[in-house]
C-alpha cells in the first residue's frame, strides 16, 4: 500500500522559497507575524512569540527551564537571548519590509546590560536603515520595564 506524503520541505529539510513567500504574504495580510516565526523550528524550541501591538511588533520569549544558563540565579542563557534577538530582527525585516526571502546575517553585535532572569523576556525591533542590499536593524530586550533593557543588538542583513 502506497501512502502519499506531502512534505513541505525539500529533501535536505529546508523550506521551499515559495512556501516562505506565501507564509510571509499571508502573515502580513492577517496582521500576524507569528505565522513567520512558526516557519523556524528554533523559535518554537526556545519559545519565541510575536504579536502586533500599537507601537509595532512585540516579541516575547516565554519562561522555559531549558533556556536557563545559570541555575544558581537562575538566569536565561546569553546565547538564547542573543538568538532570540537575532531571530526577532530577521522576522522584523520579513514582516515590515517588502522582503519575502529570509535575510542573511552579515553582522550581529550584542550588548548584555543586565542578567535575563527566569521570567518572560520582551523585545522590539526598529529598522534603522534599508538600502538596496543591506538592512540595519536595532533590537532591544527587557523584562519588567522597557526603560531598563537587559540586552541590545545591532544587526546587518544582506537582502537577496
Amino acid at each position: 500500500m502506497t501512502q502519499e506524503i506531502s512534505a513541505p520541505e525539500n529533501i535536505d529539510g529546508r523550506l521551499r522559497q515559495d512556501q516562505i513567500t506565501e507564509t510571509v504574504i499571508t502573515a502580513r495580510r492577517a496582521n500576524d507575524p507569528q505565522k513567520i516565526l512558526d516557519l523556524i523550528p528554533y523559535s518554537s524550541f526556545i519559545g519565541a512569540q510575536a504579536k502586533v501591538e500599537s507601537e509595532g511588533v512585540l516579541y516575547s520569549l516565554e519562561r522555559r527551564a531549558s533556556n536557563i544558563g545559570n541555575p544558581s540565579l537562575p538566569a536565561i542563557h546569553g546565547g538564547v537571548i542573543g538568538g532570540f534577538l537575532e531571530l526577532s530582527a530577521a522576522i522584523e525585516v520579513l514582516y515590515v519590509l517588502d522582503v519575502s526571502v529570509i535575510p542573511k546575517v552579515v553582522d550581529f553585535s550584542l550588548d548584555y546590560l543586565r542578567p535575563g532572569r527566569y521570567k518572560t523576556i520582551y523585545a522590539n525591533c526598529t529598522v534603522l536603515r534599508q538600502g538596496k542590499k543591506l538592512v540595519n536593524v536595532s533590537a532591544t530586550a527587557w523584562q519588567d520595564d522597557p526603560a531598563r533593557p537587559i540586552a541590545t543588538a545591532r544587526c546587518h542583513f544582506l537582502l537577496p
